[in-house]
């Protein structure tokens, strides 16, 4: 399937503001109702973060299980659905696996394998301890990680992860660049991280807000997958508010002006090993 990009969607995080762009969603029908725009525009995989009633990221479990019931209350709609296990600053290490156990539904979950400053906000604590206790989690509960890569220095880890059999391969590597504390958002940095890829791993980038069509950009050029959304960058261009399906819709044709074809989501789970889509 050489000729087929997955298109993943990040739509919400735990830190981007609805006051900055309306079409931030936040409740759970708002993440639903973006889940399966984003899949009719083409977006084979969902990357789901949960808000509470502020719009601060939280981990609550009760979040994650209607959202995930809402999209695939869509009899239509067979898009990945991947969560997070990160919450932005929430330290419960309970609660960043709970959803992941009680939820059968979820099929990818975040996986950032290392710890950093995330700017001058707080700790991204990703400490090893709580990474055996993730991979654990995913292995028993069969859930495909997403191994997010911010910093050269993690790509160390995740090769540890592999020869360990922590992980199993294929490895599917999520370069996100422009983090301040992760390495910037440079056609440069991201082939070098490429260069030095776990053997045999997966991979896609996104760029954080401006870096995001140079990365997208570099990374069809380069061979990889893609993954916009509003988690990422809240423009189209300069003063031209996004919307999630609007930056499926651009993947999409860029990806066909550049010779591919967007995966279906079970091009994207056979891709990547997740386990078979079953409603």
């Amino acid at each position: 399937m050489n000729d087929k990009v997955i298109i993943s969607c990040a739509l919400t995080g735990a830190l981007t503001p609805k006051e900055k762009n309306p079409a931030v969603p936040y409740t759970p029908q708002e993440i639903a109702d973006a889940a399966y725009a984003c899949w009719q525009a083409g977006a084979a995989v969902v990357h789901l973060h949960m808000r509470d009633d502020n719009g601060i990221g939280t981990m609550d479990k009760e979040r994650f299980k209607e959202s995930v019931r809402l999209i695939r209350e869509h009899k239509d709609c067979d898009v990945v659905i991947n969560c997070t296990s990160s919450g932005g600053f929430v330290t419960n290490e309970d609660d960043r696996m709970t959803h992941f156990v009680e939820v059968p539904d979820i099929e990818m979950g975040s996986f950032d394998i290392g710890s950093f400053n995330w700017g001058d906000t707080f700790v991204f604590d990703n400490n090893p301890s709580f990474l055996k206790k993730l991979c654990h989690v995913y292995n028993q509960y069969d859930v495909k990680p997403e191994v997010e890569i911010f910093d050269y220095g993690m790509l160390g880890n995740a090769k540890h992860y592999i020869e360990k059999g922590y992980i199993k391969n294929p490895m599917w590597c999520q370069l996100v660049l422009g983090v301040l504390g992760g390495m910037d958002a440079t056609v440069d940095n991201l082939l070098y991280l490429v260069r030095h890829l776990p053997e045999n791993a997966v991979w896609s980038a996104t760029g954080i807000g401006t870096g995001h069509l140079p990365i997208m950009y570099a990374a069809l050029a380069l061979g990889g997958h893609i993954r916009v959304g509003l988690e990422d960058n809240l423009y189209m261009s300069r003063g031209e508010k996004a919307t999630n399906p609007l930056m499926v819709e651009r993947a999409v044709r860029i990806v066909k002006e550049f010779g591919k074809q967007p995966a279906t989501p079970q091009e994207a789970r056979e891709i990547l090993g997740v386990k078979t889509f079953v409603r």
